[in-house]
């Protein structure tokens, strides 16, 4: 692993956390950026960068994407001096980001057309576990580029899921994040309503946190509601995208949806009162200003913190599975 040369393009909240795993393992890591201040930070801790996502792909062996949209993925892949550009048999494109599957899909052609080889490798569990390797990582993929890539997987999340072929990992993202979204809608709903009828808000907390109604997102996202700062480093128009993905899957295989519609029309309802950079768990502003309330409690924090321990990443082997899925 150590002699295996990186290059990572996306430094954001959530690749700028995985990159950052990487340059405290020690690996060779090249990195771009359309912020120079976030390059400069890498930089003086030991990366190197490139002025062209074609110039890295040049000099590494894993190329790593992780940006806010596909259309951002592809300008970085297709572009004049892209990725596509400087891309050579032997080399691997993990795409790191929350996107389409038939985007990623067709861009994999073209990666394999080169002899190179590609993933979609979303990641779950938020920017805290990012930030720690703590994080879940779905992989879609061969077989054996899986395996190829799993030491790297392994730094940078804590459980990995070889999914099946490339864009089933994609598809399965954004389920999740769908999932997300629909408990996050569900708990503002129960923390404002608790708060009109006056219960105290950290006991609400408690009750939720050991009964049936329990759920990560209520151990994660609760918090900060109730901290106020509602900060999650997720914003308005990335639930849109994500959910609206999930909604485009649902619909062009013929299911009959009825909750997803209405979550991307509350979202969008919030996009278009709050901004689309709005902080997502502020989705609760639409309830506490309908109500005349702050839905506030006492002593927890401003944002998500991971509390589990620092694990070593393994693969995870789905139940009733004897072996990993080919």
């Amino acid at each position: 692993m150590e002699k295996t040369r990186i290059g990572f393009i996306g430094l954001g909240n959530v690749g700028g956390s995985l990159a950052g795993n990487l340059l405290q393992h020690g690996v060779d890591l090249t990195v771009r950026d359309l912020d120079p201040e976030r390059v400069s930070q890498f930089l003086a801790r030991g990366a190197k960068s490139g002025l062209t996502p074609r110039e890295i792909v040049e000099q590494v062996d894993i190329i790593i994407t992780c940006l806010p949209s596909p259309a951002a993925t592809n300008a970085v892949m297709e572009g004049a001096d892209g990725i596509l550009a400087g891309l050579a048999a032997g080399k691997i494109w993990l795409e790191m980001s929350t996107t389409d599957e038939s985007e990623v899909k067709r861009l994999a052609l073209l990666v394999e057309a080169k002899g190179a080889a590609a993933m979609d490798c979303p990641v779950s569990g938020g920017c805290h576990r990012a930030a720690t390797g703590n994080i879940s990582i779905f992989a879609g993929g061969s077989r054996s580029t899986f395996e190829r890539v799993l030491p790297v997987l392994s730094i940078l999340g804590r459980q990995i899921l070889h999914t099946g072929p490339l864009g089933s990992a994609s598809i399965l993202k954004v389920m999740t994040n769908y999932l997300c979204t629909v408990h996050l809608l569900a708990l503002t709903e129960a923390l404002t309503t608790m708060k009109v009828v006056g219960l105290d808000m950290n006991t609400v907390y408690e009750a939720i946190r050991i009964s049936s109604g329990n759920s990560f997102v209520h151990e994660t996202e609760s918090q900060v509601i109730l901290n106020g700062s509602r900060d999650i480093s997720f914003t308005m128009d990335l639930v849109i995208k994500d959910v609206g993905l999930f909604d485009q899957i649902a619909r062009e295989h013929g299911v009959p949806l009825e909750l997803s519609p209405l979550v991307l029309s509350i979202f969008k309802a919030g996009e278009r009162r709050y901004g689309s950079r709005e902080l997502s768990p502020n989705i609760i502003r639409r309830l506490e200003d309908a109500c005349s309330v702050r839905v506030l409690g006492e002593g927890f924090p401003a944002t998500m913190v991971d509390d589990q321990p620092k694990a070593s990443g393994a693969e995870v082997v789905p139940k009733g599975r004897t072996c990993p899925p080919g």
